[in-house]
């Protein structure tokens, strides 16, 4: 049976992708392009550019995508429940640990998390920099948006940046080269994607009204909306969840205890969301995780079926890529100030931590230590000396 074999698959996947959303699509490209031929190479690079021109998780993206052309609508749930699980399952066992121990804020553990989110964070700034940041055009949007969010912090303040650059790359910045053009069929008719758009357009639209009703409604709305907004990789989701839930539903610390967390375990890291959702206590724990993991994820999933049909046409036009040229710069600014605040003024607060950051920075680059293991040292050597 198709689906089960989608979601066997996935759930393999979910279980050994360490790495982030780069490493992910080299696994997925690996398994079901090169070993099970699911779909060819250029049908491949097609769906990832797709991916990589929408906002959410692109590796998801590319996941829920694989499964839809395998399995059908199916095989899209299949591909994305099996890829999440493990991830998620992980992130809300962390938070209850995090919440039923009591106070941990001057836990050394958590202090090491705290730096290890200064490193790694740092690392996808530097990363994204030198591939989206091209030119002093993009070098200016790009800090001039980090400059703007540290003076006017805030999710408006997000979007008006972001809607900015993408004006300002549509007007004056030159377009990258169209992609591949090799869309597969696929099983959704326009009409159907324009119906999937209006919905998660909808969606952005009416959440916020209702966000004022229940938390549950203002859970549910924050991690849409970051869901919805997150373009140039799952690193950029830190700033949009903050303004959301810090501090209306839990403290900073817990909030960059978890985001260290993410970074050590297999999957998207948007199941950030998950352990978020969890540790809140407006809510029941396991209510909590379930909101805001379909929150965070359900943008990208109607955005990717949505765009599906619709993709051959607009990957030719050249000012749709300048306009995401423009937002791509923007997000490197938004990650930039987000790493100044709240990251690093939240993490370093004296020399030790300073050293501890560095030292974790020369392990992800110089050393390319995996996530996973700087996140754990990070946390061990704060339990020690913090």
């Amino acid at each position: 049976m198709q689906v089960l074999e989608v979601f066997l698959v996935f759930l393999r996947l979910g279980l050994t992708s360490f790495g982030g959303p780069v490493a992910h699509l080299g696994y997925f490209r690996a398994e079901l392009v090169t070993r099970r031929g699911w779909l060819g190479e250029a049908a491949y690079a097609d769906v990832v550019a797709l991916a990589q021109f929408l906002p959410g998780p692109a590796s998801s993206q590319v996941g829920m995508a694989l499964g839809l052309l395998r399995a059908g609508w199916p095989g899209l749930l299949a591909a994305w429940l099996g890829f999440t699980l493990p991830s998620a399952a992980l992130m809300v066992a962390f938070a209850l640990g995090v919440t039923r121990f009591g106070n941990v804020a001057d836990a050394g553990w958590l202090a090491g998390l705290k730096v290890a989110a200064v490193a790694v964070v740092a690392q996808a700034v530097a990363g994204m920099w030198s591939s989206l940041v091209t030119g002093r055009a993009r070098a200016g949007l790009a800090l001039g948006v980090a400059a703007a969010l540290l003076l006017r912090p805030g999710a408006g303040a997000q979007v008006a940046a972001l809607g900015l650059c993408a004006l300002v790359g549509w007007r004056f910045l030159e377009a990258g080269a169209a992609g591949p053009g090799q869309l597969p069929r696929v099983p959704v008719s326009r009409r159907v994607g324009a119906g999937l758009l209006l919905v998660c357009g909808t969606g952005l639209l009416l959440l916020p009204l209702l966000a004022g009703l229940a938390p549950g409604w203002a859970l549910l709305e924050a991690t849409f909306r970051a869901g919805a907004l997150v373009f140039g990789g799952g690193h950029v989701v830190l700033p949009l969840l903050e303004t959301g839930f810090v501090p209306r539903f839990l403290p900073q610390g817990t909030f960059l205890a978890g985001y260290g967390a993410a970074n050590a375990v297999p999957g998207p890291l948007f199941t950030f969301a998950t352990y978020l959702g969890a540790a809140q206590t407006a809510l029941p724990a396991g209510l909590g995780a379930l909101l805001a993991t379909l929150g965070i994820f359900l943008p990208g999933a109607l955005l990717m079926a949505g765009a599906l049909p619709f993709w051959a046409a607009l990957s030719a036009r050249p000012a749709a890529r300048a306009a995401l040229s423009g937002v791509n710069a923007g997000v490197v600014g938004l990650l930039l100030a987000a790493l100044y605040d709240p990251v690093f003024t939240s993490a370093i607060r004296g020399p030790r931590e300073a050293a501890l950051a560095l030292l974790a920075y020369a392990a992800l680059t110089a050393g390319r230590w995996p996530a996973w293991a700087v996140v754990g040292g990070c946390a061990l050597a704060g339990a020690l000396t913090f």
